[in-house]
């Protein structure tokens, strides 16, 4: 893929990411890995270190998919390429959205935009467990359905999640614990 259509695709990604980054993530897998450029298990490899690097994580995405496949130049035009769409979205909207934004039709669409952004994340949190703990590749080598799931990534998935509804921490302590617990026992 040449650097040009690189930066169409992630303006497409870039202009029809509505609801935050985790959209965006779902729409850069769909378009990467249907791709070929990146294998599915690196793609979720690369969410993570984006999840755990500060500023948004769609943009974080895009910048180090750009950087693995062309280097500093594929960096800067997938960044570009995802922030310019949001950037002109919002100045059109900042001229104009005060002459619109009490119509009913304005606000019928922008309840859409939540929901289906809603199911955008949904689809994204689904493909991360499903490489993080589903094991297909140890399913299709064993044919046991006991190899079908990573049973150490289940349990930190459980307890994490379990320990985020129950204190309430900063989701960073959870990242960061997940870490760890992977260095340590993944």
């Amino acid at each position: 893929m040449s650097l040009p259509m690189l930066f169409a695709v992630f303006f497409y990604v870039g202009l029809f990411t509505v609801g935050g980054g985790l959209v965006a993530i779902s729409l850069m897998q769909q378009e990467i890995v249907a791709r070929g450029l990146i294998t599915p298990e690196r793609f979720i490899s690369m969410v993570a270190v984006s999840e755990s690097t500060p500023g948004p994580i769609g943009v974080n995405m895009a910048t180090y998919i750009g950087n693995e496949l062309y280097g500093v130049w594929g960096g800067v035009i997938t960044t570009v390429g995802t922030v310019l769409p949001s950037l002109i979205v919002i100045v059109l909207i900042a001229r104009y959205f005060t002459r619109f934004q009490d119509r009913p039709l304005v606000k019928e669409a922008f309840y859409g935009l939540r929901s289906g952004s809603t199911g955008m994340i949904a689809v994204a949190a689904w493909n991360v467990f499903l490489v993080s703990v589903i094991s297909l590749p140890r399913f299709r080598e064993t044919g046991s359905f006991l190899a079908l799931v990573d049973w150490k990534a289940a349990v930190l998935f459980a307890v994490i999640a379990i320990a985020y509804r129950r204190f309430r921490w900063h989701p960073i302590v959870f990242i960061l614990f997940g870490a760890a617990a992977g260095w340590a026992f993944l």
